[in-house]
């Protein structure tokens, strides 16, 4: 006997359409705040959604469309708008459905399709790895976020739904999703001040990565829950109380910490559950600002209060624009029990963050201030986009951003301004102005100088200190803490090496062009044109710029392009300059050319000097144009270099150092000394007399007698004549035995 096989009608059932149809109209009985024209525009959107959902299913077995109006339903919570709402019913239907953008455009205008837009992964994009395509879909939502704030609070919705269904999918996935989840959406759901929302995700994650803790830790919060019931009961009895004999009118409801935050707390200061004592506390809203102020008065006559427990996030609101006053006191039977005390306006900025705005229209002045401390951040993100073109590179930048611990400081005009907890003075030059930090020098704190690299303090005034010319360094990325600082320093860098290695690239081409008998480069004028479009189909470059950075660089050889130009010349008629050629070649064997690269050591990231021989101004040397490296220089008898001079000779330009070198160039010392007391004082001496700096110093212990040490120095000078007077020195002083310099060949200067 056979089975009959009937067809599955899910979504199209009875029962289907009626879950669906029943889901949405709990949504339209949210819509109260919506005009009937707005109302059915988002019913609009939902039946098109509904079409374009048709035969999926939920992990859970309810169509699919019960997933997008969870979202909206959400959205409608925080009483978003009707583009907001449309995006959420629309928000999975270019991912799932095949909807194209253009579609969305037509039927719902640029403004919704740009929030669907925003909120779609870019699953369809080949990508190297899965971590590079998760950093391009973040990337990319997170600046249609900065565009529009909307982006990320449908975003939010969408994930707390997808987490309180979890235990519909499958438990393998559970992992990565509540990581993700703890990692990403939490915490930008705390930076934009959602408390409810970041609360919610945290436990959620909490209790999908770590079932058994999460339960254990549910079961004694239960048990204390029930234990300290009527403790809670005569507290709250008691505050009333207290208030009404005061004339002052307040709300008043108990909170308990998150399952997560007792957690965190458990772990990060190795307490056990018992000695977690602020788990339970009173939450006060008051009806204005000076109410919670008083409120604070009568609360510390109640009850003692706990020592450096006190909190004004009123005064100073968090970056998120929360604002409450907090304190703890000591309750009844010595349990501390913490109260925090705001406006109804501040209560709903604390619970919503962003989302405030458009739940709740206050005429306080505070409110404005609370709205651009939870915004100033999406602005940011817009900032370090404009230096990071690498999706991986800007999540980098954003996860710095992404903790909730602040440090508050002032300008000099006393303006408060909210920076990450390890924040340098140079993080805070940037906050200011991107210009600001490109010339800071250093920083007055309090009124006393400190360098850029000083952690800031809670309270502290700075005031920065700058100089006439921009100055980043590699060296400031290894203690800025802002994504914002680090992006703007990344990007003035890779800027400058740009155009220092184009301006060496072109006087490289230059000089190997006059070699070729041609007086200058060939200009960008039309004759010209189908030349260096040849050219750039030779050596794969784009553009002239590139072509000389590249050469700059060293990734191109001059000489090489140089002939290639002379060709394609020849081709069209010109003849080399035959003088000028023998010129060059009498030059090239006799002295430098006229085109040869002086250095004086201002070069920055173009030239480097090589760490195997570091050549002093005076010393004869020559530049290697390294694969990728600019233009090395190094010294005429520096082994390292004569082997690459065999293996790759046309690389190796002629270089001269400049009359008046404008630094100071580092020179490593051998220096043996009779082992006793005070020998490195008197080395250390000697060296300074010379008016040289010691910027490094080592013993090695390997080699050395009980007679006798090496000691090796790290000396920066002016020149060769200045380190031969430091050697000089050192020959004279009793305890020095040998001084020499030290480079990859034989010793070339000794005493």
């Amino acid at each position: 006997m056979s089975a009959v096989i009937k067809p599955v009608l899910a979504p199209s059932s009875a029962a289907a359409v009626n879950a669906a149809a029943a889901s949405f109209l709990a949504l339209v009985q949210k819509l109260d705040y919506l005009n009937p024209e707005q109302v059915e525009l988002v019913r609009k959107a939902y039946r098109f959604a509904d079409q374009a959902h048709l035969g999926q299913k939920r992990n859970s077995g309810e169509p699919y469309i019960t997933h997008p109006i969870a979202v909206a339903m959400q959205c409608a919570e925080w009483r978003l708008d009707t583009q907001a709402l449309m995006a959420a019913l629309l928000h999975d239907a270019m991912e799932d459905c095949g909807i194209s953008k253009l579609d969305l455009v037509e039927r719902f205008g640029l403004p919704v399709a740009e929030l669907v837009d925003g909120l779609t992964k870019l699953d369809k994009l080949q990508f190297n790895t899965r971590e590079e395509g998760q950093a391009e879909s973040f990337r990319k939502m997170l600046l249609a976020m900065a565009r529009d704030v909307r982006v990320i609070l449908v975003k939010l919705a969408d994930r707390s739904h997808n987490m309180r269904t979890m235990s519909d999918m499958p438990r393998p996935k559970w992992s990565r999703i509540s990581s993700e989840t703890l990692d990403i959406y939490a915490p930008i759901a705390n930076r934009l001040g959602l408390n409810q929302t970041y609360r919610e995700l945290q436990d959620l994650a909490f209790r999908y990565s770590m079932p058994w803790r999460h339960q254990v830790l549910l079961k004694a919060v239960t048990r204390s829950r029930n234990r300290r019931k009527d403790l809670m009961k005569k507290v709250q009895a008691e505050v009333e109380l207290a208030f009404q004999k005061h004339d002052l009118s307040l709300k008043i409801f108990g909170r308990e910490k998150t399952l997560y935050s007792i957690y965190k707390k458990m772990t990060t200061k190795h307490l056990s559950f018992a000695q977690v004592t602020d788990i339970y506390g009173m939450r006060l809203i008051l009806p204005s600002v000076i109410d919670c102020y008083t409120a604070l008065g009568i609360l510390h006559q109640l009850y003692k209060p706990v020592p450096g427990k006190f909190k004004d996030h009123i005064a100073i609101a968090k970056v998120n624009g929360y604002q409450s006053l907090h304190t703890t006191l000591v309750g009844p039977s010595g349990i501390n029990i913490e109260f925090q005390m705001r406006t109804e306006p501040m209560h709903v900025v604390a619970e919503k963050g962003v989302a405030a705005h458009w739940m709740y229209k206050s005429q306080e002045p505070q409110s404005e201030t609370a709205q651009r401390l939870g915004t100033q951040w999406l602005q940011s993100l817009l900032d370090i986009q404009n230096e990071t073109n690498d999706a991986a590179e800007f999540w980098d930048h954003v996860k710095v951003d992404l903790f909730p611990d602040a440090v508050y400081v002032f300008t000099p005009k006393s303006r408060i301004m909210a920076l990450p907890r390890g924040a340098t003075v140079l993080d805070f030059a940037y906050a200011v102005h991107s210009n600001i930090g490109d010339h800071a020098n250093g920083a007055r704190i309090n009124g006393e100088l400190v360098p850029l690299r000083t952690e800031l303090k809670n309270g502290d005034v700075i005031e920065i200190v700058t100089t006439p010319t921009p100055h980043p360094n590699p060296s400031w990325l290894s203690f800025v803490r802002t994504g914002r600082a680090r992006s703007k320093i990344r990007h003035f860098l890779k800027t400058m090496a740009q155009t220092e290695s184009m301006e060496l690239g072109d006087k490289l081409l230059a000089q190997a062009l006059r070699a070729e008998g041609i007086e200058s480069t060939p200009g960008l004028e039309s004759e010209y044109q189908g030349l260096w479009e040849k050219v750039f189909r030779f050596t794969g470059s784009k553009t002239r710029e590139e072509l000389l950075i590249d050469i700059g660089l060293g990734k191109r050889v001059a000489s090489i392009v140089a002939k290639r130009i002379m060709g394609l010349l020849s081709e069209q008629g010109h003849k080399p300059n035959t003088l000028l050629i023998s010129q060059e070649r009498f030059a090239s064997s006799d002295t430098l050319t006229q085109g040869g690269v002086v250095i004086d050591g201002s070069e920055n990231a173009s030239v480097q000097y090589g760490l195997c021989c570091h050549p002093l101004p005076a010393d004869p040397i020559f530049g290697y144009l390294g694969h990728g490296e600019g233009l090395v220089i190094h010294h005429e008898q520096c082994n390292h270099a004569q082997k690459l001079r065999h293996k790759d000779s046309e690389r190796f330009i002629d270089v001269e150092w400049s009359d008046e070198p404008v630094r100071l160039f580092e020179a490593p010392l051998m220096v043996t000394v009779t082992n006793g007391p005070g020998v490195l004082a008197k080395v250390a001496s000697a060296i300074s007399h010379e008016d040289a700096d010691i910027t490094q110093v080592n013993m090695n212990t390997e080699i050395s007698s009980a007679d006798a040490i090496d000691l090796r120095f790290m000396v920066a000078v002016r020149d060769k004549i200045h380190l031969d007077s430091v050697l000089k020195s050192l020959a004279r002083t009793s305890c020095v035995i040998q001084a020499q310099r030290v480079m990859s060949t034989k010793n070339v200067d000794s005493d």
